[in-house]
């Protein structure tokens, strides 16, 4: 047997695989993990303290960058919070509006994750197909509110902005678009025996270990778990439309990666039905007090984001700001299982997991 020095080696906080300032130490034997600690932090704002002296509308912004991925998803949670609290009434075209937009999120997180994933294990052309289509929703985004990547759209009681004219039609062509370039990416990819050999078997983990960890999102479906809150515990307007919850069987690095593309599908099969049904006039915002004040006492809600559960706690004392706010980041919950799969892999299977658990460090950070 041969005797090699211990190493300890950093991998972040400023690292290509780790998407924003997240850094892991790990030990090394060889090319052998012996030992791995994530270490957070680094983007840490106090979200959750600032909200405690702002009122709600203002908190919306906050949480667009708790997630800068899927900030209409950590809009929703917010303002879901608030207005079940309060007993109020979302007009429908309103609660459409949200609805397809959340999807249309949904979409680009997973293709941004799918092209950075792909970049990290050696593969660039998927990085650029995905963020050009990634970039249509964009647009989208930007028509409907005038921003790229913090939205700031939702509101206690509808949303900001009306879709503009002719808006809606652009959604209706997106569909079939995304659907032929989700072909595509199968034949590009999914088949590849090179990107097959980096991921099968690679980070596996069963339903009960993923349940033990809290585990969300595909990270928790991987393992078989039939558990995604749109239809177990619908909100919004989810339960009138059809559209399956993709599983896996073995919970590795490959269920994952199945997941979230059969997701992206099924979020372009929600999508196709919301968008026929989108009505032709009515409010986008309900009858709100001038001055939101949720009546005293606490409520939490839960909603399925692309990355997982994410949730909201509120505690109110009936005064225009939260006396506690705080939020379930899927991110930061799923991110504890990384030290369980690294151990005993390679610094090479290092990449591979930490991208297949899909994280953003500003959710993690808070």
């Amino acid at each position: 047997m041969i005797r090699t020095e211990e190493l300890l080696l950093n991998v972040g906080p400023q690292h290509p695989s780790t998407h924003g300032v997240f850094r892991i130490v790990v030990k090394l034997d060889g090319e052998v993990i012996t030992e791995a600690t994530p270490v957070m932090g680094y983007l840490h704002r106090g979200t959750e303290k600032i909200a405690e002296n702002l009122n709600f509308t203002q908190i919306i912004p906050y949480t667009d960058r708790m997630d800068y991925v899927s900030a209409m998803t950590n809009n929703y949670v917010l303002v879901h919070a608030v207005e079940t609290m309060m007993g109020l009434e979302v007009p429908l075209r309103a609660e459409f509006l949200r609805l397809i937009v959340m999807e249309l999120q949904r979409v680009a997180s997973h293709l941004v994750w799918w092209g950075t994933y792909l970049l990290d294990i050696g593969a660039m052309s998927p990085f650029l197909y995905a963020f050009r289509d990634r970039e249509i929703i964009i647009d989208l985004f930007n028509e409907l509110c005038g921003a790229r990547l913090t939205y700031n759209y939702m509101r206690v009681g509808g949303v900001k902005w009306d879709a503009p004219p002719g808006w809606m039609d652009k959604v209706r062509d997106f569909i079939p678009y995304m659907e032929k370039k989700l072909e595509e990416y199968d034949k590009l990819v999914s088949g590849n025996e090179i990107f097959l050999a980096r991921i099968k078997g690679i980070g596996k983990y069963d339903a009960a270990t993923a349940i033990d960890y809290g585990l969300s999102g595909a990270n928790l479906r991987c393992t078989g778990v039939d558990w995604d809150l749109r239809k177990a515990e619908p909100y919004s307007l989810y339960s009138q439309f059809e559209f399956d919850v993709p599983l896996g069987q073995n919970g590795d690095c490959y269920d994952r990666y199945r997941i979230r593309l059969e997701e992206i599908r099924q979020s372009l099969r929600i999508l196709k039905q919301a968008v026929p049904q989108f009505p032709e006039d009515g409010e986008t915002m309900g009858k709100v007090p001038r001055v939101i004040r949720p009546p005293a006492g606490e409520t939490y809600v839960r909603i399925e984001s692309p990355r997982g559960e994410i949730g909201c706690h509120i505690v109110s004392k009936g005064k225009a700001e939260p006396y506690r706010l705080k939020f379930r980041r899927p991110s930061f919950v799923n991110l504890q299982i990384l030290p369980k799969l690294l151990v005993g892999e390679t610094m090479t299977n290092l990449i591979t997991i930490l991208g297949g658990v899909d994280i953003v460090v500003g959710e993690v950070d808070c």
